[in-house]
């Protein structure tokens, strides 16, 4: 053997045990962690994009209502308060771990959702309202949205799931003790008592 290839063997070995240390990080579930964090994040941003929606489409309705039922000042006056106050609170991707700002979050947007369940209803006490084709299109666009929030949160809670999961299971919790330290559980949304049974609506 030459004292060339002599030198290069370390360098192939080492090139090997780094090869097989890759290789072995990937199989261990390192990646688990960042990739089920990751992914848990995107589908919080498809939540808030569905909030948004609806968010958006509420002026238009507000303002289609008012056309006909101008004497509902106060129902609409709550539908608009109660956007204004669900598009203040705000989550970014740092915060989710933080069962306190969900809750907040939560609340804001279930206080929308009763505001604007007793604005739907007042429509049954205007046949001109309810035969009007922007209010059926808005309000078909609204059951839309409501229905894409559904699958939206759906689709976070079990992405936050298989994320805590892994924090919580092996071989998860052992990265989570020593490369992810900085790592926590993420908040899941809840279903609070109101949720429990249908608001009631009285005028």
């Amino acid at each position: 053997m030459t004292a060339t290839s002599r030198s290069t063997l370390p360098a192939i070995l080492a090139r090997t045990l780094a090869v097989f240390l890759c290789l072995g990080l990937a199989s261990c579930g390192y990646n688990n962690i960042p990739t089920l964090e990751e992914q848990a994040k995107a589908k919080w941003a498809e939540v808030q994009n569905n909030y948004q929606r609806r968010a958006d489409l509420i002026p238009n309705l507000v303002a289609t209502v008012q056309g006909y039922a101008k004497q509902e000042k106060d129902v609409l006056t709550a539908v608009v308060e109660a956007r204004a106050k669900a598009t203040q609170v705000k989550i970014d991707v740092s915060q989710l771990s933080d069962p306190e700002k969900l809750k907040q979050f939560q609340d804001a947007q279930s206080q929308l959702s009763g505001a604007l369940g007793r604005l739907l209803a007042i429509s049954e006490n205007y046949p001109d309202l309810k035969s009007n084709q922007n209010f059926l299109a808005l309000q078909s666009q609204l059951e839309g949205t409501e229905n894409r929030i559904a699958v939206a949160r759906r689709d976070y809670i079990e992405a936050v799931r298989a994320y805590n999961t892994e924090l919580k299971t092996f071989p998860g919790v052992l990265w989570a003790m020593t490369a992810f330290r900085a790592n926590k559980p993420m908040a899941e949304f809840t279903a609070g008592e109101a949720a429990q049974t249908p608001p009631a609506v009285k005028f």
